[in-house]
This record gives C-alpha cells, structure tokens and sequence, in this order.
C-alpha cells in the first residue's frame, strides 16, 4: 500500500520470524519514519521525506524495505464504534483446566472462528488468555462465551471484565526506548 494512501497501521512493527533473538536491525532514520508513520500513517511520502530528512525516492525506498521485511504493516484503520453502533467490549480472562497441546490448539481455533474476538492473548500467570469481546450487546457475549465454555476442549473456566472506558486507548510503540539503533542510518 502506497504512503499517502494507507490506514493507520495496528501493528506498526514485528520481529522477524527467524531464530530466536533473531532481531532486524534499525538505524534511527528507520525508527523515525516508523514513529511518524505509526501515528500519522496517511502522511504523504513527500511529507515524511521532509520530516526524517531524506529526499522522495530514498523514503520511498525505506518504506517499502520497512514493509518488505514485515515491521511495517499491515495497514487498517481504526474505527470509532461509538459513532455507527452500539456496542460492549469485555476483557474475558481464560483457564484452561486441562493443559494438553491438544487443547492449547482446539482452544484457540475455536476462539480464531468467532470474529467477535478481537484479540487473544497467550498469557503467564493465574490464567492462560486474556481475549477482547467486541459484541452488540451482553445477551451475545453470554452467548459467545457459553460456546467456548461447551464447544472447547480444556474446560475453560471465564472471568468476564466488561469495559466501561478507555482511560487510555491503544497508543503507539515508545519505539525510541524499545529499539536500539544501530550505526548513523
């Protein structure tokens, strides 16, 4: 997708896929368009050369390297539910009584066919996944979540969390104290 063009990206940067540790490597003209970008992703390229100092085509070029190697993208915009719908978020926290694979893996292809779901987490500690409900209304998360509870391997056990605000939405990556830059860029 083309800069000028594109949606705000939900996931601005990824590791790539490789050995572990395995890390791709940024220098600090890199981390600023993807600071810009991840902010204000309808920039035009024209702008963004400006603003990380480099001329069109050469920002052009980084960009699309960026994309190339996976820590840009992909592209979608986010969109304010509170202004075309009525609609009630649930954090739901997930146990799994029974810790096979088989059930890791039954359980979460379960969870990747309801789009309702839009987020799920593999987490440590007291439970086992944190999963975003984004449904019309609690009578169709009772609904949702009693499938999982009879459909799922695992005997999942689920503590519901509704949202009431968002005291602070997603925001973007501190990718200047998350990266280390490498040479001048």
């Amino acid at each position: 997708m083309a800069i000028g063009r594109s949606a705000i990206p939900l996931q601005a940067i990824q590791p790539e896929r490789g050995r572990l540790g395995d890390k791709i490597r940024l220098d600090r003209i890199d981390l600023k368009i993807l600071s810009v970008l991840q902010s204000r992703a309808r920039i035009s390229n024209h702008e963004l050369a400006g603003e990380v100092g480099l001329s069109p085509s050469s920002c052009l070029q980084r960009v699309r390297k960026l994309e190339q190697r996976g820590v840009l993208g992909p592209y979608r915009a986010r969109v304010d539910l509170e202004r075309i719908c009525r609609s009630v978020t649930v954090i739901a926290t997930v146990k799994l009584n029974n810790h096979d694979h088989s059930d890791f893996q039954q359980f979460e292809a379960a969870v990747a066919a309801l789009p309702e779901v839009v987020e799920a987490l593999k987490v440590s500690g007291a439970f086992d996944y944190m999963l975003r409900f984004v449904c019309t209304d609690m009578a169709q998360y009772h609904e949702l979540s009693e499938r999982l509870l009879t459909e799922s391997y695992g005997a999942p056990q689920i503590s519901s969390h509704v949202v009431l605000s968002a005291s602070k939405p997603l925001a973007d990556y501190p990718l200047e104290r998350l990266v280390q830059v490498s040479g001048d860029g």
